[in-house]
C-alpha cells in the first residue's frame, strides 16, 4: 500500500497553510470545469486523511475510478504548483521576473517588438538590481532575438551595447559558477569527512582548493562571486580548523548582506546560513561575548513573522536558532538547564524530520546526549548516542560516527556498565579500523579504560592524572585536537580527579573564559 512518504501530492497538501488552501480552492474553481470540481473532490478526501490510504480516498469519492486515480493525481499536483507559483509570486523575485519574461514573449509573438522591448528592459533592470544576472542574461538573449529581426533604430550603436552586456554578463556568470561549484564540493567534503585527520587529508583539501579558487576576487565581482569565494573559504578553513579564518569569512558573509539589506529577506536562507556558520566560528574559538550577539541578531531576525512566510525558512531557522541555543548551553555549561529544552526540541524535531537532512539529525542526537552526559544522566546519553551508532550509513558525517562512539563507552563507564564496556571497546576498534581512523586521543582512552577496569578504587586516581597529561600533549597538536571539538575528555578527567561534577568544571572554566 502507498504509504505518506511515496505520495507526493498527499505531502504537499499536509503542508499547505489554511491561506494556501483557500487559495487553492478559488484557483480551481476558477478554471469553470467539471475536472475541476474531480480535483476539489480528490483534495478534500486527502486532506481529510492524517495518513495516506488509497481504499479510503476511493470510499469518500465514489466518482472516482481507480484507473483514473494516478493520472488525477498527477493533474492535482500539477495544479497546486501552480496555484501556489501565483500565491507566492510576491515573496519571490525570481517568479515575477521570470512572469515578465513570459510577457515579453506574448508580445513579441503577437507582433508587438517595441513593447516586447520595453518590458525586457525593465526585466533587466530588475533582475540587475536584485542580483539575478542568469535571468538579466534571458531577457538580453532575448532582446538579441528580437534586435536580429526587427531593425528598432531605437539606439546608435545597439547591436554593440547588447553584444557587450551579453559577454560582462555571460563572464560573471561564469565566475560565479565555478566559485559555486568548488564550494559546494568543500562543504561536500566536510559533511563526508568532518575535520582534517592528519597532514595528508590538509595537503589534500588544500591542493583542491589552490586548484579550483582564485587567490582573490576580480575587482568587478558581484554579490554572488563574493557570496561563494568567502563561503569556500568557510568551508577550508572550518575543514582545516583554522578558526581564526573561518571566523573571518564567515564575518564577510554577513556582511555582505548588510551592504545590500534588501537581499536578506530575497535570499533569507542564504543570510540566516551565514549567521549559523559565524555562530560555529565564533563557538569553537569560544569567544563567548560575540557569539551571544550574533546569537541575537539571529533570533531578532526570526521573530519577524514576515520573514518565516515559507516552511524552508521555518525549518532553517529552527535548525540554526536551536543548534545555537545548545551551543550556547555548552559554553555556559549549563547542562542540567539544557536538558529541560530537550523535550520541546525532539517535539519541534519530530515537526520537521521529513524536511530535515539525515546529517543535521544526527548531529542534533549528538548534542542531546552531550547535554545528558554533562549533566550526569548517562544512561540518556547512551540512549541518543546508540541512535547514531545504529545509524548504517557511513558516508556521512564519518567524524561524527567516530566520537560518538568514544562519547559512549566514556558513558558506559560512568554508567557502571562494566560488563559492556569490553565489548563496546571491541567493537569500536573493529569500527575505527574499518574506517582507518584511530588517533592518539582514541587509543589513549582505549588503553585507560581497559586498565581501569583491572585497577584498585586507589589506582584510579593516578590513572586519571597520567591520562590528562597525556591528552593535555595531544591536543596541543594541529591535527590531533580535533577529537576534542566534540567531546571535552580534559574536563571530564579533572572532574575525576578534583571529585567534582563535569558540569562545575566546565563552569569554573567559563567564569575565567568571561
Amino acid at each position: 500500500m502507498p504509504n505518506r512518504a511515496s505520495e507526493p501530492v498527499f505531502q504537499l497538501i499536509k503542508s499547505l497553510t489554511q491561506s494556501e488552501k483557500r487559495h487553492f480552492r478559488l484557483f480551481t474553481n476558477r478554471q469553470g470545469s467539471t475536472e475541476g470540481l474531480k480535483f476539489l473532490q480528490l483534495f478534500d478526501a486527502l486532506d481529510a486523511q492524517e495518513h495516506y490510504t488509497e481504499e479510503r480516498v476511493l470510499t469518500q469519492v465514489p466518482a472516482l475510478k481507480r484507473a483514473q486515480l494516478a493520472n488525477l493525481k498527477a493533474n492535482l499536483y500539477k495544479q497546486l504548483l501552480a496555484s501556489l507559483r501565483i500565491y507566492h509570486a510576491g515573496q519571490n523575485p525570481d517568479i515575477q521576473l521570470h512572469e515578465q519574461l513570459d510577457y515579453a514573449r506574448v508580445l513579441y509573438n503577437k507582433g508587438f517588438y517595441q513593447q516586447s522591448l520595453r518590458m525586457l528592459a525593465k526585466v533587466k533592470l530588475a533582475a540587475q538590481q536584485a542580483e539575478m544576472p542568469h535571468v538579466a542574461l534571458l531577457a538580453i538573449d532575448f532582446e538579441k532575438i528580437i534586435e536580429s529581426q526587427y531593425i528598432t533604430r531605437s539606439l546608435q550603436g545597439r547591436a554593440e551595447s547588447l553584444a557587450a552586456e551579453a559577454t560582462a554578463t555571460a563572464a560573471h556568470l561564469s565566475q560565479q559558477h565555478a566559485l559555486s561549484n568548488a564550494s559546494l564540493r568543500l562543504y561536500g567534503l566536510y559533511l563526508q569527512a568532518g575535520h582534517a585527520r592528519n597532514q595528508a587529508d590538509h595537503e589534500q583539501f588544500t591542493q583542491y582548493f589552490q586548484a579550483h579558487m582564485p587567490a582573490q576576487l576580480a575587482r568587478n565581482s558581484g554579490f554572488w562571486e563574493k557570496l561563494y569565494f568567502y563561503q569556500a573559504h568557510v568551508w577550508y578553513h572550518t575543514i582545516n580548523q583554522d578558526f581564526r579564518a573561518c571566523y573571518r569569512y564567515a564575518q564577510k558573509w554577513v556582511d555582505l548582506f548588510e551592504q545590500v539589506p534588501h537581499l536578506k529577506d530575497s535570499q533569507t536562507m542564504l543570510y540566516i546560513k551565514g549567521l549559523h556558520n559565524l555562530l560555529a566560528a565564533l563557538f569553537n574559538l569560544l569567544y563567548y561575548s560575540k557569539f551571544m550577539e550574533v546569537l541575537r541578531v539571529l533570533e531578532d531576525f526570526a521573530a519577524n513573522q514576515t520573514r518565516r512566510a515559507t516552511p524552508n525558512t521555518e525549518m532553517l531557522l529552527f535548525q540554526y536558532i536551536w543548534t545555537n541555543r545548545i551551543n550556547a548551553c555548552f559554553l555556559e555549561a549549563r547542562f542540567t538547564e539544557g536538558v529541560e529544552i530537550i523535550p520541546e526540541l525532539l517535539e519541534q524535531l519530530g515537526q520537521y524530520k521529513s524536511q530535515l537532512d539525515l546529517h543535521r539529525t544526527l548531529v542534533f542526537y549528538y548534542k542531546i546526549a552531550c547535554l545528558y552526559f554533562g549533566s550526569g544522566q548517562y544512561k540518556q546519553a547512551i540512549k541518543y548516542l546508540n541512535r547514531i551508532i545504529d545509524h548504517k550509513d557511513l558516508s556521512l558525517r564519518e567524524d561524527l560516527q567516530c566520537f560518538a562512539r568514544i562519547l559512549n563507552l566514556v558513558a558506559h563507564y560512568e554508567a557502571g556498565q562494566d560488563a559492556e564496556l569490553e565489548y563496546q571497546i571491541r567493537s569500536v576498534y573493529h569500527f575505527l579500523g574499518k574506517m582507518n581512523d584511530q588517533q592518539p586521543m582514541q587509543i589513549e582512552v582505549f588503553k585507560f579504560l581497559r586498565r581501569a577496569g583491572h585497577s584498585a578504587p586507589g589506582q584510579l586516581h593516578d590513572e586519571f592524572i597520567h591520562l590528562k597529561a597525556k591528552l593535555e600533549e595531544i591536543a596541543a597538536r594541529p591535527f590531533d585536537r580535533r577529537p576534542f571539538l566534540y567531546f571535552d575528555i580534559i574536563s571530564w578527567l579533572e572532574s575525576k580527579i578534583s571529585g567534582r561534577s563535569v558540569q562545575e568544571v566546565m563552569q569554573q572554566k567559563f567564569l575565567t573564559m568571561k
